[in-house]
């Protein structure tokens, strides 16, 4: 089937795997909605595109954004037929001195912005009994490390959406998925390098490399290696309800 015309929306497609997922698709044939809070960089990222963009700067942890972002691609171009959830942070903290404000702020994006992406676009997916919907968790979302209470939570908690929402949805002909990727060569896990230098006194190559040495195959993963997974579950409609993990083979599932 042709994807000539197909509306694809990105979330968190400013940088990253958003990016690497935007061009993927727009190279694809899809036209693609880019979507983050920072318009100069989503309008980087149409540049890299192959075909048609929409730029939509918005904050997507408010409900009103949500519904303006999917008004404004249904006005433009039509029902989004796939939905990319990517927009995401990370924070990290001991647990007894995890803030209710770090609390709050994880689960807003992580979980429930995503959840509130999903429930716009289904409706419009159910009536043309067809869609694809796939969410960018995290190892985080199978496995629980020290000093990520906050992330963890929110990570597995939209993992129990996408299950429980592919299950729902499968006999009306979409799919909703999770790819879990563990550390990815991304601006989100710089963040994480120079946390680790300030907090630890490490070097940025000596904190990269501890990073590295979390994953069997001794290096980060790219951003379009997750982008590959993420078609996948687009293109394969028997894929449904999987968290399917991308960390070079530390989390066996």
């Amino acid at each position: 089937m042709s994807n000539s015309n197909s509306v694809a929306v990105v979330t968190g497609a400013s940088r990253g795997i958003g990016r690497a997922v935007a061009t993927r698709l727009s190279r694809e044939g899809y036209r693609v909605a880019l979507v983050s809070r920072s318009a100069d960089e989503l309008r980087e990222t149409a540049r890299l595109c192959a075909g048609e963009t929409l730029v939509v700067p918005a904050d997507i942890t408010s409900t009103e954004a949500i519904d303006r972002l999917f008004t404004t691609v249904e006005d433009t171009w039509g029902d989004a037929s796939v939905l990319i959830a990517n927009a995401g942070a990370g924070t990290s903290a001991p647990l007894a001195k995890t803030s209710d404000e770090q609390w709050a702020h994880m689960l807003d994006l992580n979980l429930t912005a995503p959840f509130r992406c999903i429930r716009r676009a289904v409706p419009a997916m159910i009536e043309k009994r067809h869609g694809r919907i796939v969410v960018v968790a995290s190892v985080a979302a199978k496995h629980g490390e020290p000093y990520i209470s906050a992330y963890t939570a929110s990570k597995h908690g939209i993992l129990g959406v996408v299950r429980s929402a592919a299950a729902e949805l499968a006999s009306k002909g979409i799919t909703v998925n999770a790819v879990c990727p563990g550390y990815v060569d991304t601006p989100m896990t710089q963040q994480t390098v120079d946390s680790i230098t300030e907090k630890t006194g490490l070097t940025p190559a000596e904190a990269r490399a501890a990073l590295e040495a979390k994953q069997p195959n001794k290096r980060l993963v790219h951003p379009d290696e997750v982008a590959d997974v993420v078609a996948l579950c687009i293109t394969n409609s028997a894929i449904n309800g999987q968290g399917l993990t991308i960390d070079g083979g530390g989390v066996q599932s």
